[in-house]
């Protein structure tokens, strides 16, 4: 059965169980300031998992492209990815765990005929916070797993949340496929990672709401948040030894391995990640750069061109690469098709950008070594290592590699303790960045959020119809807009923007909001951003007669709320991209 079949089989189940089908979000979130990527099919839907109400009702469904960044230098071996993508259904206060776990089961072993003596599950084990789950045991037990696959773990693995300091959390449960791999001990169950056990869905029950002081309550609205991860039921389903010898990545690879000159699988594998991480990210708008998102897909790429050196790939053949794997992923991605020539102008630049960063880190290898031999030394420390690395983009391997053929070696044992303490720093530094929690929807960011409108129909009114978001990300701090226009803002041109926004906010105008379908919204003359994500029913948020956009909210239901914007910064962030960050500033 191919990925594209169990896709799809997965939403005529949940069809038939009368969940609305949505569309997933893009890559980068909306107005989410606290991660970098969706991550989870959960992201876009925060609001309502709060108590807001979704306007294709209670019972919900859907595939969503997730990418994360924790396991990159993970990825190379059979099991981790950086782009996925997760299949999910919720219960917006409607069903339960007795629906939810049934539903799992029923699609599991009747629509997809997997073995009931292929799964395990586990269920929480109970702690001060919150009882054993025994509803979720008896449940398990009640539709046909044995009692001696029903483990009970702690809250490390089953219990989600909350995503910030406080907010609904609750146990889960988790389904596991057997390999059919020899146990590694008697006490082999789901949370050996020996690979005998594969976990292949989760089902968050959402009962609680972890307060301020520690403690817990439970929670009005319940909840259910599932997810299934695609590409481990593809590679298990096909009897594959990892995903990575399925369709969707098997052509790639093959490409891969018939360009190059040194057969490394590992490295294959890698090169096939990225660059498909890579394409998706483009087409969600994402450019290489050296912050946030582009910083990624820098890495990414740069990560590529690295393995195909190792490969002795000629990396002037990565387009034969890329076209192979748009080919290969029509079926399933059909917008890398809409997308391509976007995906090969990119990734072609930042791959000459990088051969030329290359040529320089060689000039500056010469001279340390040159430096170190006049010395006497036939070592190079960490340090030299580190910095050819952290200033010229210079890789270890390579520089390896080169020292070899100067006869010295390299201290990659001082470098990698360099290396950590440097991504330990980097990794405090994104901690702070995106603190606050997942999807902020305090006073100040929900005034902020609506700020965002009527600076987006303030530019479009000042600079003209072409202005579009590009992006959005917004604290309690300030907002950051990023928008589509060729040439930077004049003095003149800010002041009449600041102008024009806060002659609305002084209107003190009604913050309406309609839902309705997307023609009907195109109809009225609304702005939306990403069609794609769209649903059959959306949200309008009208302004008076300045303001009319799609958007998830939420907002001020007066602009009287607002305080005085000032907009505090204008700069590129790519071709024909500018960013605005603006403030409240107050009277």
């Amino acid at each position: 059965m191919k990925a594209i079949d169990i896709r799809n089989k997965y939403l005529d189940f949940f069809k038939s169980k009368e969940h609305s089908i949505i569309a997933g979000a893009p890559l980068v979130p909306e107005n989410d300031p606290t991660v970098l990527f969706t991550t989870a099919g959960m992201h876009p839907l925060v609001p309502y998992l709060s108590g807001q109400t979704h306007p294709e009702g209670k019972r919900l469904a859907d595939y969503q492209k997730c990418l994360r960044t924790d396991d990159i230098d993970e990825v190379g071996d059979n099991r981790h990815l950086t782009f996925f993508e997760m299949l999910g259904n919720w219960s917006l206060g409607d069903y339960f765990k007795e629906e939810s776990i049934k539903m799992s089961f029923e699609f599991l072993t009747k629509w997809l005929e997997i073995p009931v003596e292929k799964l395990s599950v586990s269920c929480f084990a109970g702690d001060n916070d919150a009882p054993k789950d025994m509803e979720a045991f008896n449940i398990w037990k009640s539709v046909g797993i044995p009692e001696n696959k029903i483990y009970f773990y702690g809250k490390k693995e089953n219990w989600w949340g909350p995503a910030g300091q406080s907010g609904p959390c609750g146990p889960d449960t988790e389904i596991f496929y057997d390999t059919g791999k020899e146990a590694c001990s008697s006490n082999c169950g789901p949370d050996c990672d020996c690979g005998k056990h594969v976990e292949i869905w989760n089902n968050v029950f959402m009962q609680y709401n972890k307060k301020l002081d520690g403690t817990f309550e439970p929670l009005a609205q319940k909840n259910v948040d599932t997810g299934l991860g695609l590409e481990r039921v593809v590679f298990l389903l096909q009897g594959k030894k990892d995903v990575f010898e399925t369709e969707l990545f098997s052509d790639i690879i093959a490409k891969a391995s018939e360009l190059a000159k040194v057969q490394i699988p590992e490295s294959f594998r890698i090169i096939a990640d990225h660059l498909r991480a890579s394409a998706m990210l483009i087409v969600d708008s994402v450019r290489p750069s050296n912050v946030d998102q582009g910083y990624v897909l820098r890495r990414l790429i740069r990560r590529t061109i690295r393995h195909m050196r190792k490969t002795e790939i000629d990396p002037n053949k990565i387009r034969e690469i890329l076209e192979v794997l748009v080919s290969s992923q029509i079926e399933m991605y059909p917008e890398l098709e809409a997308n391509k020539e976007a995906i090969y102008y990119e990734i072609e630049k930042e791959k000459n950008r990088f051969m030329n960063t290359l040529l320089n880190g060689e000039k500056e290898f010469d001279k340390v070594v040159r430096n170190l031999k006049s010395q006497n030394i036939s070592k190079m420390d960490g340090q030299n290592l580190f910095r050819l690395y952290d200033t010229f983009g210079f890789p270890p391997e390579v520089t390896a590699e080169l020292a070899k053929e100067q006869d010295m070696t390299v201290d990659i044992n001082e470098f990698k303790v360099l290396f950590e303490k440097h991504q330990e720093l980097s990794r405090q530094g994104a901690e702070q960045k995106f603190k606050g929690g997942l999807a902020d929807n305090g006073e100040e960011t929900v005034k902020y959020h609506t700020a965002t409108h009527l600076l987006h129909q303030a530019l479009k009114q000042v600079l003209g119809a072409h202005v579009m978001q590009k992006g959005a990300n917004i604290t309690a701090e300030r907002l950051r807009f990023d928008f589509a226009n060729p040439e930077k803002l004049t003095p003149e041109q800010i002041t009449e923007v600041e102008k024009i926004i806060n002659e609305q906010i002084a209107k003190k105008i009604p913050v309406i909001c309609e839902e309705m379908s997307v023609q009907e919204a195109k109809d009225k003359g609304a702005i939306g951003i990403f069609d794609s994500k769209y649903g059959d029913l959306v949200k309008v948020y009208t302004i008076g007669d300045f303001s009319k956009e799609i958007c998830g909210g939420p907002h001020v239901e007066n602009t009287s709320k607002l305080d005085k914007i000032k907009i505090a910064k204008e700069e590129a962030v790519s071709s024909g991209v500018r960013r605005i960050k603006a403030i409240f500033v107050k009277e």
